[in-house]
């Protein structure tokens, strides 16, 4: 005979801090995977950075939409009516974390750069967006400054590796 004063599971709450870390780290990563995949047949266009752009915030939107609905089955707790669009709204840093990068493909796009090498700067970009996450959880952490530094930098590797790899690929 089931208890019939059993408590209601309650989904786990995703606390801002990490929501933001994860978040940008995701989309720093993203963004590096995406600036080389489409920028992998050499369209180099005012035109091809403008579409870049879009289909950055396009795709940062499906991942955040599909991580955040991922999340939300994966609980398997019973849910309130409006727990999935909280769970999906939680996912709002990993679209933050892209428009750095979309705001250097759009801008290449609209002439306020060369359009031609600008995933140049978009790379280093996103290694010094992942340097820096590295750097504030380190710190938050309470590890010393040399074993932030060094973690900062373990971070911003996953970055070049990142490239690195689609360089490879093409």
């Amino acid at each position: 005979m089931a208890d019939s004063t059993a408590t209601v599971a309650q989904p786990r709450a995703h606390d801002t801090r990490e929501a933001v870390l994860f978040g940008g780290v995701y989309g720093a990563v993203l963004a590096c995977s995406m600036v080389a995949a489409l920028t992998q047949y050499g369209h180099t266009s005012a035109a091809s950075r403008r579409y870049d752009a879009v289909w950055l915030v396009v795709t940062a939107c499906a991942s955040a939409l599909a991580h955040g609905y991922a999340h939300y089955i994966a609980e398997r707790a019973p849910h309130r009516r409006w727990d999935v669009l909280r769970t999906l709204a939680d996912e709002w840093p990993l679209v933050v974390a892209v428009l750095p990068t979309v705001f250097l493909l759009a801008g290449a796009g609209w002439g306020w750069w060369p359009p031609k090498g600008v995933e140049y700067p978009a790379f280093v970009l996103n290694i010094v967006i992942l340097f820096g996450l590295g750097i504030v959880t380190a710190r938050w952490a309470a590890r010393s400054w040399l074993a932030t530094v060094l973690i900062g930098m373990v971070d911003a590797m996953l970055g070049v590796i990142v490239v690195v790899a689609n360089a490879l690929i093409k």
